[in-house]
């Protein structure tokens, strides 16, 4: 498996294709609190416009798509209406005493490792691609988890990301955490 950044229209079906699998509702509360789940959909459209802006990261098992972590640039606030409220509630928090606006960062619009490449190192695979494409024109990155989603809570936490913030909004609580890339870990 190697993890690289996404360069065709197939390999963003592939993603929608995960995508469709793994959202909120498609399995039972019991597999999704074991195997975690997805809560945004999106458009091929979409896909294109954000891969215009910053390709996401993938890895990949020859010719499929194992695994995706979605890179939103704040650009993106506008593409993703969902995410919105997620992109003004960041132009009000602060970290090390300084506005979150006054660092260079992305959002992580989403992440999603195929079953049958669960346990097989894809999560990490993902974030470490993360780090080593994008450390030198970001200082973070951030994302939003559900917090009852405690699979991908601890996934988060072993990688390195901290929780920044807390807040609920009209389909859960959410944590909104940091991987500062300048940190030592």
């Amino acid at each position: 498996m190697v993890a690289t950044r996404v360069t065709t229209n197939d390999e963003l079906q592939q993603i929608l294709d995960l995508q469709q699998h793994n959202l909120r509702g498609v399995h039972s509360e019991l597999k999704e609190k074991e195997q975690g789940f997805l809560t945004v959909t999106h458009s091929m459209q979409k896909l294109q416009q954000m891969h215009r802006m910053e390709p996401s990261i993938i890895v990949k098992d020859h010719d499929a798509v194992a695994g995706y972590a979605l890179v939103m640039p704040k650009e993106c606030s506008t593409i993703i209406p969902e995410l919105f409220t997620l992109f003004e509630g960041l132009d009000k928090l602060h970290y090390k005493g300084k506005a979150l606006t006054a660092y260079r960062f992305y959002v992580m619009g989403q992440i999603c490792v195929g079953a049958a490449y669960r346990g097989r190192g894809v999560f990490d695979m993902l974030y470490h691609k993360h780090r080593e494409s994008l450390a030198e024109k970001y200082d973070f990155v951030i994302t939003e988890i559900a917090t009852r989603n405690t699979r991908s809570m601890r996934a988060h936490e072993r990688v390195g990301f901290k929780i920044l913030h807390i807040h609920r909004d009209e389909l859960d609580e959410w944590a909104v955490v940091l991987w500062d890339w300048n940190e030592k870990t």
